[in-house]
């Protein structure tokens, strides 16, 4: 009971409640900065930008599955439950971490241009410019390929166990969720231009409303297929025959052997050193290079001393991005056709001369490709770390929504559009050409230091390599933690050229104000925009055998950890 002396005191609602012991010392816990905890776990954890997604992941887990096996299955989810991001009628990049080995690999399973997709047939037709829309704009997807071959050499399970909880949504529906309600409605006009896509994506004249069910039995009946048939389903059997016939159909130049022949990659990582972190990045023709140059010309500058978000580091986070991307959209190609310097590049020696470049004063409004030495939209990215400590970062994409607007006759995806990446101009390493991957956008990444191992990716076009140096800075030079790096508010120039850049509300007035006077021209958007992309994150701590997971809140998703599977008890270590 409340004495008549403590009564006629004036106290404050909080000060009641401190007395009372109501209120925990925040002396004692974090002025938090990032709205939502890790996943910590000592079993797998599986992070998607959709929660039933991640959820399917996690039950492979249980199930006996690894890291690769949860990561197609979460993947093969993510082509129902968000069908304008990603598909089977895409391509697929993944930098795995194997555990027992201790290894880093990478695969490259992106499409090549059909044999006679060539300069000279668009040419003949009129065409000048690459088309982002239409069959001219496909490659051979590489996704299904890429699968087949993660599973046979790190996988533990087969198709008809990884693809069994995607093929029951298709087939009995799942409610749409908030953002893919936003993305579904806004290709819809390109939707309608197909017959087939619209039959297929807009079942009631339009897109589906947030909680509609959507169901796409079509896409059951092709996983089906892959479940019975491996990769021959999708480049010789049933499904090539579907897309073959409505490729010629529609103008297009794809034959039999363009898919019979088609084999993604395996590949070395490339990769730099941050502040004793190893950053590793997919080889071009990926865009991943310029995240690692970014990095290197971000090193010669004291960014951790300057704190997240000044004015200072940003400053030269973003004109270390106008000088990386000069050097991406000159350089990079399929270095099966092109010689790409790849080691001039990542030279830390050349990172230095082109630092000097950058004048802490001013923004650079025109910045040209450098000479290395030995030089002459949409997507999902998700995560895996099992108990054992493999991880998986693996990005897949139809590039732009729904890719190029076109869906062959019951195949129930779409086709992506990453054709139109190429160019046409002569002489340039990128120039189209029959059987030649175009650049890519899509990159997963991966970074190590000691015994912390962090996968993580962060989607949105050209937004990718620089999101990816952003979120390395956040951890190396701000030793923030996997979470809180992803939440932590970005900036992304999309064009290459101009002092044009946007950025979150949420990066400091002063700051904004400071970039204003040094020249950039700040575009604000929202607190958690989705122009910066968002990102999924999952990291592994060997010595103390504990795993843990971050999900980026521009994303629906989620970071799930792997259920107890009710076989044996986990014995003491």
């Amino acid at each position: 009971m409340l004495t008549p002396a403590f009564m006629c005191k004036s106290y404050s609602f909080s000060s009641v409640l401190l007395m009372s012991g109501l209120l925990v010392n925040t002396g004692l816990g974090q002025d938090r900065t990032q709205a939502r905890s890790m996943v910590i776990s000592r079993d797998g954890i599986v992070a998607t930008e959709h929660p039933l997604a991640s959820q399917i992941g996690a039950m492979i887990l249980a199930q006996g599955g690894n890291a690769v096996d949860a990561a197609i299955a979460a993947n093969a989810a993510m082509g129902v439950l968000s069908p304008m991001m990603c598909g089977i009628g895409g391509d697929l990049f993944a930098i795995l971490h194997d555990a027992k080995s201790g290894k880093v690999y990478g695969l490259n399973a992106s499409g090549w241009a059909p044999a006679k997709l060539t300069p000279e047939f668009l040419n003949g037709k009129g065409i000048t410019n690459m088309p982002l829309t239409g069959i001219h704009s496909v490659t051979v997807p590489g996704a299904v390929d890429g699968w087949q071959k993660l599973l046979d050499r790190f996988g533990r399970m087969k198709f008809a166990q990884v693809l069994a909880p995607a093929i029951r949504y298709a087939e009995e529906g799942y409610p749409v969720s908030e953002l893919v309600t936003e993305y579904w409605s806004s290709g819809e006009a390109l939707l309608s231009k197909d017959t087939n896509a619209s039959k297929t994506f807009l079942p009631k004249g339009r897109a589906p409303r947030l909680g509609e069910v959507f169901q796409n039995p079509a896409l059951a009946e092709s996983y089906q297929e892959i479940s019975r048939h491996g990769r021959k389903a999708f480049y010789e059997g049933k499904i090539a025959q579907r897309l073959r016939s409505y490729w010629q159909r529609q103008g297009g130049t794809l034959e039999a052997g363009d898919l019979k022949d088609y084999a993604c990659e395996w590949v070395e990582p490339i990769s730099t050193t941050y502040r004793g972190w190893t950053v590793y990045e997919i080889p071009p023709s990926g865009q991943g290079i310029a995240a690692l140059t970014m990095l290197n010309l971000m090193e010669q500058f004291p960014i951790g001393e300057w704190g997240p978000n000044s004015a200072r580091a940003l400053h030269v986070m973003i004109e270390a991005k106008k000088l990386a991307y000069a050097d991406l959209l000159r350089y990079v190609a399929d270095q099966r056709f092109s010689k790409v310097p790849v080691a001039g590049i990542l030279s830390k020696d050349y990172a230095k001369e082109r630092a000097k470049l950058i004048d802490l004063a001013k923004a650079n409004a025109r910045v040209e490709a450098g000479r290395p030495p030995g030089g002459g939209s949409d997507t999902t990215y998700l995560c895996v770390v099992d108990k054992e400590g493999n991880l998986v970062s693996l990005i897949q994409s139809n590039f732009h929504a729904f890719g190029s607007g076109l869906v062959a006759d019951g195949t129930g995806f779409a086709l992506q559009n990453r054709g139109g990446l190429f160019t046409l101009e002569p002489g340039h390493p990128n120039i189209l050409a029959g059987r030649k991957r175009p650049l890519h956008t899509i990159i997963p990444g991966f970074m190590a230091k000691g015994e912390i191992r962090i996968a993580f990716g962060i989607m949105g076009g050209w937004n990718q390599a620089q999101a990816h140096a952003q979120f390395v800075s956040n951890v190396a030079d701000h030793r923030m933690n996997i979470q809180a790096a992803l939440e932590a508010p970005r900036f992304t120039k999309l064009t290459f050229g101009g002092n044009d850049v946007q950025m979150e509300l949420r990066i400091p007035r002063q700051a904004r104000v400071e970039l204003g006077e040094k020249g950039h021209e700040i575009q604000l958007r929202g607190d958690f925009t989705q122009a910066v992309g968002g990102g999924q994150a999952v990291q592994r701590d060997s010595a103390a055998g504990i795993n843990y997971g971050a999900s980026d809140p521009r994303k629906d998703g989620a970071a799930i950890p792997e259920p107890l599977s009710g076989k044996a008890r986990r014995t003491s270590r």
